[in-house]
């Protein structure tokens, strides 16, 4: 099985895809296997091996790393005029409340970030969840852009991919369809300056927010969840972030 990252790859010709996968084998998974490995754990400096890294050609990576904080082990997102995906593999098949839950803090935002435009769409920190989805139910359009997607990375790209975002602008609970892909879809969780610099928690119920962003096409069934990733970007703005995110649960 493959990890899947997200966005990255953006311009084909005129199509912006927005998408790109890690590329790098993983063990196969258990059907219902949700466990995901502990930041609180893991030894200090690299996340933990399960956790797999991709950034694009020609970009900076976002650094994620083990830290102290509080006197907790959580992960360290770091922006700057970068871009990169920490992604966790698992295999999940949705009931009818899967449940997501993390806690999350972001020190800076990014001043120019704008989820609604192209040079804009960057974020301090978004957790994701990736759906696999029947690519065949997909207009052609959007077949083939994925097809070109991985004829550029050489893997598998996700079909769907809900992102819980924390924004500078957007009012709380907005969804947002990705400027670049209808792959990928947000909802902010938090917004502006008000709990800057706090350790805020998180609790989703991932088949009702799949269904809130992605129902257009998905005929009331949730497909399998394949991958859970912390994600951050400044590349789109050249601007800079920093972020912290503790351990991060998956209840079917």
């Amino acid at each position: 099985m493959k990890a899947h990252s997200i966005y990255g790859l953006k311009i084909f010709g005129s199509f912006a895809v927005g998408l790109a996968c890690i590329g790098l084998s993983m063990p196969a998974l258990a059907a219902d296997d949700a466990s995901i490995k502990a930041f609180s754990s893991a030894p200090l400096g690299d996340p933990p091996a399960a956790w797999k890294f991709a950034t694009l050609p020609n970009k900076a990576p976002t650094k994620f790393s083990i830290v102290e904080l509080g006197g907790s082990r959580v992960l360290k997102v770091e922006a700057e005029d970068s871009y990169g995906n920490l992604a966790h593999a698992v295999l999940v098949k949705p009931g009818a409340r899967s449940m997501l839950a993390w806690r999350w803090r972001v020190d800076k935002l990014i001043e120019n970030a704008d989820l609604t435009v192209r040079a804009g769409e960057d974020s301090p920190a978004k957790v994701c969840v990736s759906f696999a989805f029947d690519r065949e139910k997909l207009p052609f359009g959007e077949r083939a852009r994925l097809t070109l997607a991985k004829s550029a990375t050489g893997e598998e790209v996700p079909t769907q991919t809900l992102c819980y975002v924390w924004d500078n602008k957007l009012a709380v609970n907005t969804g947002q369809v990705s400027v670049f892909t209808k792959r990928i879809r947000f909802i902010v969780l938090q917004t502006g300056t008000g709990k800057l610099g706090q350790w805020v928690s998180e609790k989703r119920d991932v088949t009702a927010d799949h269904q809130r962003m992605f129902g257009d096409e998905s005929e009331g069934k949730v497909p399998d969840i394949v991958s859970v990733i912390v994600s951050a970007d400044a590349d789109n703005t050249h601007g800079s972030a920093l972020a912290y995110v503790g351990d991060i649960t998956l209840v079917p």
